[in-house]
C-alpha cells in the first residue's frame, strides 16, 4: 500500500512537472512572438485604420472600477486623439440582454471624445480568439492595432500572426500585481488553452454577415 502511494506520488510529482513546463514554454514563446508588434509610446505607435479594443466588464464585484476596463478606454482614447487610428472596433461579450460590454465600451469612448460614427461593435467577441478571427472575417480586417493590457496584447497577436494577419498592439496601462494576481495566472492557463484551440482549428462561437468598416 505505501509502495504503491509512493508510486502515484511519484507519477503526479512528473505530471505536474511537465504541465508546469509546458505552461512556461508556451508563455514564453508567446511572448518573443510579440515582442516585436507591442508598443508603450504613443508616439512610436505606427499608424493602422482601425483599432481593436478587446471587452472586459466595466465593474467588478461589489461595485468597483474595473482598472482593466478603465485603462482600455484610455489607452484607445490616446490612440485616436493621436490620430494613430480612425476607428475603433469594439469587440466583447453581449451574451445575454443584461450584459452588453459593448455598447457599454461605446457610450465610454464617446465621453472619450471620439465620434459615435467612428465606433463599430462586435457583440459577439466572447474570447479573444473569436474577436481576432471576427475582426478578419466580419470586418474585412487583416491589419490592424490591438488595445488590451501587455499580456493580452500578447496573446491576440500571436493568434492573429496563426491567422497571417498584420497586428500590433498598444498596450493600456496594467495594474499592479497584487490587483492582476487572479488575471496573470489564468493568463498562463489561457495561453495553453490558446494553443490547443489554433491547433485543433477551433473556430468562433459566430460569425454571420460582413460588415464594412467605412
Amino acid at each position: 500500500m505505501i509502495r504503491t502511494l509512493i508510486k502515484i506520488g511519484i507519477w503526479c510529482s512528473f505530471l505536474l512537472i511537465i504541465v508546469l513546463a509546458l505552461t512556461w514554454s508556451v508563455d514564453s514563446w508567446v511572448k518573443r512572438s510579440a515582442e516585436q508588434q507591442v508598443y508603450n509610446d504613443i508616439g512610436k505607435v505606427p499608424y493602422n485604420r482601425v483599432g481593436m479594443l478587446l471587452g472586459t466588464a466595466k465593474y467588478l464585484r461589489g461595485g468597483r472600477i474595473n482598472l482593466y476596463y478603465k485603462y482600455r478606454i484610455e489607452a484607445a482614447g490616446k490612440l485616436y486623439k493621436a490620430n494613430k487610428i480612425d476607428y475603433v472596433l469594439v469587440s466583447g461579450d453581449n451574451s445575454t440582454k443584461s450584459y452588453d460590454e459593448p455598447t457599454t465600451i461605446k457610450n465610454d469612448l464617446i465621453k472619450m471624445g471620439i465620434p459615435a460614427d467612428k465606433i463599430y461593435l462586435d457583440y459577439a467577441g466572447f474570447r479573444t480568439l473569436d474577436s481576432v478571427v471576427r475582426s478578419q472575417k466580419i470586418f474585412g480586417q487583416n491589419k490592424l492595432t490591438v488595445i488590451s493590457q501587455r499580456f493580452h496584447n500578447e496573446r491576440a497577436i500571436f493568434i492573429s500572426q496563426f491567422k497571417n494577419m498584420e497586428m500590433i498592439g498598444f498596450n493600456a496601462k496594467d495594474v499592479s500585481k497584487h490587483y492582476g494576481f487572479k488575471v496573470k495566472v489564468r493568463e498562463k492557463l489561457a495561453r495553453v488553452k490558446m494553443i490547443l484551440d489554433l491547433v485543433f482549428g477551433k473556430q468562433p462561437h459566430f460569425l454571420g454577415e460582413k460588415i464594412e468598416i467605412k
